[in-house]
């Protein structure tokens, strides 16, 4: 597998105090196994789609403790230069770049609206060995009440190409690498509570969104929005039993016309 381009997705993964029971409930919603946690790299552990590495999760390091959230990495081919643009763009880092053993260098940045994401910078592990199948990463949101401040960030940090949909109802930006839509930007809706803060939105891909969703609720997740049938799939919202957001979508199941969009100059 060729190293991915730079900005676009290329792993997640989530902290969880309570490893044991983030692995039974993923297990039973999203259908993965895991590997052995690795004791030096802090219990690390890989989920597993159909034996194709897609996630992994990890207990929090001493101090971390608090609410499960997912964390989207994006490729970069130099994490240093990333992060300097990410400071110089309006950004935050919030751990400068790391390397992983000979997996890889990490970092970690608030973008100025206050989302929380990664930069990865691939050696031994590329990043998902699959994706846009059931049990795998296939699309990502950054939700946001500010898109004046994170758009412009994130087309001066990555190079990112940028395309509006056409929609009165919702104010969407995809960002494109090489002409594919490998992001999406949406706005907050007053439909969010106020103290919802910008977060990274990930989805996961199942064969069937309601069977999903009832996995979830009978093992402690809670429904947030859907089932709702939409032009790219069936999907519905969940936060996890330890407090994670995460979108799950049957991307077979498709209702409607596609907007169009426009280009971004």
């Amino acid at each position: 597998m060729a190293v991915r381009p730079e900005g676009t997705p290329c792993w997640a993964d989530a902290m969880f105090t309570d490893l044991e029971a983030a692995k039974s409930f993923y297990g039973e919603v999203l259908g993965w196994t895991f590997g052995e946690s690795s004791s030096e790299y802090g219990r690390y552990t890989q989920a597993y789609a159909d034996g194709k590495a897609v996630a992994a999760v990890v207990p929090p390091m001493p101090g971390q403790e608090g609410q499960s959230q997912w964390c989207l990495y994006l490729a970069s081919p130099d994490a240093a230069a990333t992060a300097r643009r990410i400071g110089e763009q309006g950004g935050e880092v919030l751990m400068e770049p790391m390397r992983v053993g000979d997996f890889g260098t990490m970092c970690l940045a608030r973008e100025p609206s206050g989302a929380v994401f990664g930069v990865w910078q691939a050696d031994a592990h590329e990043g998902f060995e699959a994706t846009g199948v059931p049990g795998a990463y296939c699309w990502a949101e950054l939700v946001t009440r500010e898109p004046e401040r994170t758009d412009p960030f994130l087309t001066s940090v990555f190079g990112y190409t940028a395309k509006q949909l056409e929609d009165d109802a919702i104010d969407f930006r995809e960002f494109h690498v090489g002409g594919e839509a490998v992001l999406g930007r949406m706005k907050m809706t007053d439909d969010f509570p106020p103290e919802v803060p910008s977060y990274v939105n990930v989805y996961f891909m199942v064969p069937d969104c309601d069977t999903a969703v009832a996995a979830a609720t009978e093992h402690g997740g809670v429904l947030r929005f859907g089932p709702m049938d939409s032009p790219f799939g069936r999907f519905a919202s969940l936060t996890d039993p330890q407090g994670a957001h995460f979108t799950v979508i049957d991307a077979t199941t498709t209702q409607g016309e596609k907007p169009g969009s426009k280009e971004i100059p």
